[in-house]
């Protein structure tokens, strides 16, 4: 990495220690085979501006192109690519986090410093998507598959009826959970046309008691995604929602629902990050049987901090919501994607069927971009071309074969311009 991105004092040259050489007699009892540094490091100067130790300092700009010479366009479905600004500003503050003396890894979740971090992560989340005054932000772990069990064990009562709406893997791995604590009724599946399509709304036969209606937002595997959503029929139903594989990738109508629920790892952080957003007259009503570590009443009293939470996720989700905040709100974050996936199906649609994405175009995920070659040998061939090309992780989940494209938010433009003209290279060699 180049020396003159800023905030690069960390892990820009690994052969230096950052540690004093009198610290190595402290490591006498380690095992023989791991050597320490035998010369006298060289100094090292910090220069920060004098408010750095108190306030938040912003987002650097993007890095130049030598700097991210070295880093590859990671197409991966989750854990996935972070915006390289946050990974210097992350970078910056590894080592000691705003004169406070310490990595964010080692602070108490209890302390003064990370509160100031939880507390803005969670201001800033609020601004993101104007979240109501009457909803709970809850940053937990587990995971979304640990909300599969989370849900209906706060919801509702072991006889209450709930509705799913089954649009890929994720929505049937959901209501799969809810049937050990519920009585949860598919009122529609796409499995039949291998989900490919969403219903019309029109057309769902709701449970007239269901206590809720539960939708996954976006399907990471198939790439099929909502682009409105439906409204319980029942006056006592609220809409659940898992949105996982595109939170915070548009805006959002935070009131319509009663539950959302997204792992952190696709779009607004690392994994480890669960965050919930919960209507807070919701909270409160849990099964007996349900776990402490599943209780929405217990980590709403005590803010996100009954247990130690994942403390350093919650840290870079917060400065990728700094970050989403300064390219001007979801809004234009939205006119980023539409632009990215629009290149992107265009050349898939133009390739007069060399390549093929199976799901329904109204319906198209902005975020997962499946597509097979219509020479199915190819395939492997196509994805050993394109990582060499530094473009990984195209090969389509081991459930559905093919190739995808997950584009998030932290996807340049650049990173899907060069894997089109990929596909239009490996086209024309290969059609």
């Amino acid at each position: 990495m180049s020396a003159t991105v800023p905030h690069s004092l960390l892990l820009k040259n690994p052969t230096n220690s950052l540690k004093p050489t009198s610290l190595a007699t402290q490591f006498g009892s380690f095992p023989t085979n791991l050597s320490l540094p035998t010369t006298t490091p060289k100094p090292f100067a910090i220069t920060c501006s004098s408010a750095a130790a108190t306030t938040t300092t912003p987002i650097p700009a993007a890095a130049s192109t030598s700097a991210s010479s070295n880093r590859v366009f990671n197409f991966a479905a989750g854990p996935a690519t972070l915006p390289e600004n946050v990974l210097l500003k992350a970078q910056s503050e590894l080592y000691d986090w705003r004169g406070s003396g310490m990595s964010v890894m080692e602070m108490s979740h209890r302390g003064k410093e990370f509160l100031s971090i939880i507390q803005k992560a969670e201001s800033d989340l609020r601004e993101l998507l104007n979240i109501p005054s009457d909803y709970d932000v809850l940053f937990l772990q587990g995971g979304a598959t640990t909300q599969f069990a989370a849900i209906p064990l706060n919801i509702c009562q072991p006889d209450d009826v709930v509705d799913y709406v089954v649009t890929g893997s994720w929505g049937d791995k959901a209501y799969k959970e809810a049937a050990k604590f519920c009585k949860p009724k598919v009122i529609w599946t796409g499995k039949p046309d291998k989900y490919t399509n969403i219903p019309g709304f029109d057309s769902l036969e709701q449970s007239p008691d269901a206590k809720y209606l539960h939708i996954c937002a976006n399907e990471t595997i198939h790439g099929v995604e909502f682009k409105d959503y439906p409204t319980p029929k029942s006056s006592n139903a609220i809409l659940v929602a898992d949105m996982s594989s595109n939170f915070c990738s548009k805006p959002v109508d935070v009131s319509k629902f009663g539950v959302i629920y997204a792992g952190a790892q696709k779009n607004v952080g690392p994994s480890g990050v669960t965050i919930v957003i919960i209507r807070k007259d919701l909270i409160g009503n849990a099964q007996p049987i349900t776990p402490v570590m599943l209780d929405y009443k217990i980590h709403s009293e005590n803010k996100s901090l009954y247990n130690t939470p994942p403390c350093y996720g919650i840290y870079m989700c917060g400065l990728v919501f700094e970050d989403l905040l300064a390219q001007g709100g979801l809004g234009e974050v939205e006119k980023k994607n539409k632009k990215k996936a629009q290149i992107l199906y265009d050349t898939i649609d133009g390739s007069n069927g060399f390549y093929r994405c199976p799901v329904e175009k109204s319906v198209r995920s902005l975020m997962n971009v499946p597509f097979t070659l219509e020479k199915s040998e190819l395939e492997a061939e196509f994805i050993k071309e394109a990582a060499k090309e530094k473009m990984v992780q195209l090969k389509g989940h081991r459930s559905v074969g093919g190739m995808r494209a997950s584009i998030y938010n932290a996807m340049p433009y650049d990173g899907v311009e060069k894997l089109v003209a990929f596909m239009k290279d490996f086209q024309a060699r290969h059609g």
